[in-house]
């Protein structure tokens, strides 16, 4: 394991350094009385602390509940009050001071320990009265149906409920997993960069897939430092999210402006483009199309891969809807996205493209031991040893969900005849207009989120007269923007949202996203708001989901008075 410490120089564990670490902190945690079954709470950002207290906690049979360090103190107290926290592990005293203003509506908590306040080496100091012995007991009571974790999901469709998954439901998908994936596994040295949030299950997931496999896993939680991290640690694959990957396509294409420089860009965009999908009809590339390709790869493929560090062979995306027009662009640069899909309630992935004959546009390939299909209704649904053991104090919702083993995820699927599953749409984002049009917003939001000044976008128009959408812009990137086509930046986002040319950008993105579908389900309005969607104001998950619901609450004024503005009698 590698990482960055507190002055930005990296450094590392070997393999046995950390199982020792491991051990030592666990017996701290005995020492202090933490039982089988006692649920350890931990709110921090990716660090090697993080993953450490992980593994002490469940090795001894108690229960690990992340919090993500963004929650409101609203929301830890309703996840420590519904888990029963005993012990709470914070980043620093700002985590600190948030546990500590519900401490008094907590009755299970009893102490607080802070990582920069040396955490570790206190709970180090106190294992020292504990046996090897004594560790060994606890670590053999812990059986594989045991409850290993209890992970609250990021609410995108409502408030959060605590997934209960046991070890063995680890143990399983991650095995599968490295069986599933061989080339990223356990081949020689083989090097994951690890930036998402650990209390997200598929960045915690990824933990335990580079333990079981071959993989030196890097830990880094500073997005503004990612690109130099990148160069540092030289992974040979990374994990993220669509808007990582939007992101890095669009300051490729800002960074070379409008000039000469700006068409050779666009021009070797649309190449790889071009080559990506000759690649994925299976007939074969033609010979000019193939000499093109060859001379961008040394003019500007070649490049965009350095900013990966230069050794990254595949990147797995997931998380969200990836447009096509993104993954065709990496894979024609050399850096297939290799499209995903898992739920908290499956202990991240369900499936996943393979290395080789993935096809973009789909979720790949069920893990090995996973099954899955859609049922009558059209939604997708998932069947293994992953599956989850319930939903924490809600019996009916785990009735509901799990059926006969089958866990019914919500999203709505179809299976091509080679076994490659692709999800159509989000089962209750499923919009249903006025006119009796059924609409799934997905593919139309990952289409226009990849305008270098879109945020975020939301597809609406449930029971309304026709489908519109509200665009929030990200400022930066919106500068960005503008500086490279030669106008003035902007001072905020209310100047941004009235601005001509960025209006005339997302009018240009609409455009291209109702290509995509029939005239009915095209978007006919757009309104751009003058803010951003943030955790802060509850309009993004911290996987930076919009959630639906939140929005459509937030603006409804908008979307009643001025996007459907009611005709006058």
């Amino acid at each position: 394991m590698e990482y960055v410490d507190a002055d930005g120089e990296w450094q590392s564990f070997t393999a046995e350094q950390f199982r020792d670490k491991v051990i030592s902190v666990a017996k701290g945690l005995i020492s202090r009385g933490v039982m089988p079954g006692d649920s350890v709470a931990i709110i921090a950002h990716t660090s090697w602390q993080w993953t450490v207290m992980d593994m002490a906690i469940m090795s001894i049979g108690a229960v690990t509940v992340p919090v993500y360090e963004t929650n409101s103190a609203a929301q830890v107290r309703m996840i420590f009050n519904d888990s029963q926290v005993t012990l709470a592990f914070a980043e620093d005293d700002a985590q600190r001071d948030k546990i500590e203003s519900v401490r008094n509506d907590c009755k299970t908590l009893r102490d607080v320990y802070v990582f920069s306040n040396d955490a570790i080496e206190t709970l180090e100091e106190y294992g020292k009265s504990v046996s090897q012995e004594k560790f060994n007991e606890r670590v053999l009571l812990v059986r594989g149906d045991d409850l290993a974790t209890i992970v609250y999901t990021s609410g995108s469709t409502g408030t959060p409920k605590g997934i209960e998954l046991s070890h063995s439901n680890f143990v399983f998908i991650t095995y599968s997993g490295v069986q599933s994936m061989p080339d990223i596994a356990l081949k020689p040295n083989r090097r994951l960069l690890l930036f998402l949030p650990l209390a997200h299950v598929f960045a915690r997931y990824m933990q335990f897939f580079c333990f079981a496999g071959n993989v030196t896993l890097g830990l880094s939680s500073n997005l503004k430092t990612i690109l130099a991290d990148f160069k540092a640690f030289k992974p040979t694959f990374i994990l993220a999210v669509p808007r990582i990957f939007e992101k890095i396509y669009n300051a490729a294409s800002q960074k070379a402006g409008t000039g000469l420089a700006g068409r050779i860009f666009s021009r070797a965009a649309q190449t790889a483009r071009d080559w990506s999908q000759a690649q994925q009809s299976g007939e074969p590339i033609p010979i000019l199309l193939r000499m093109r390709h060859a001379l961008y790869a040394k003019l500007v493929y070649s490049t965009i891969m350095e900013v990966f560090g230069g050794s990254v062979e595949y990147a797995v995306s997931g998380g969200a809807p990836l447009d096509a027009s993104i993954a065709h662009f990496f894979n024609g640069v050399g850096l297939p996205l290799l499209e995903g899909y898992g739920m908290t309630e499956t202990c991240a992935p369900s499936s996943v493209n393979p290395t080789v004959g993935y096809k973009i546009g789909t979720i790949g390939l069920p893990l090995q031991g996973v099954s899955m299909g859609v049922d009558d209704d059209g939604e997708l649904c998932v069947k293994s040893r992953a599956v989850c053991m319930g939903y924490h104090n809600h019996p009916e919702i785990t009735r509901e969900q799990i059926v006969d083993g089958w866990l019914h995820t919500g999203d709505l699927g179809s299976i091509d005849e080679d076994g490659f599953v692709s999800i159509v749409g989000r089962k209750k984002d499923l919009i249903i207009t006025a006119g009796g049009k059924n609409v799934s917003p997905n593919e139309m939001e990952a289409s226009i989120m990849t305008s270098p000044v879109v945020s975020q976008c939301v597809v609406i128009g449930d029971r309304k007269p026709f489908i519109a959408a509200i665009i929030a812009l990200d400022l930066q990137e919106t500068n960005l923007w503008l500086q490279s086509n030669g106008a003035q930046p902007v001072a905020d986002l209310k100047q941004a949202s009235v601005s001509p040319i960025v209006r005339a950008e997302v009018d240009r993105a609409v455009n291209k996203a109702n290509e995509l579908v029939s005239r009915a389900e095209s978007i006919r309005k757009f309104e751009i708001v003058p803010e951003e969607f943030s955790e802060a104001n509850g309009l993004v998950t911290p996987s930076l989901k919009a959630r639906r619901q939140a929005v459509t609450e937030h603006y409804r004024d908008l979307i009643n008075n001025v996007i459907y503005k009611p005709r006058k009698q």
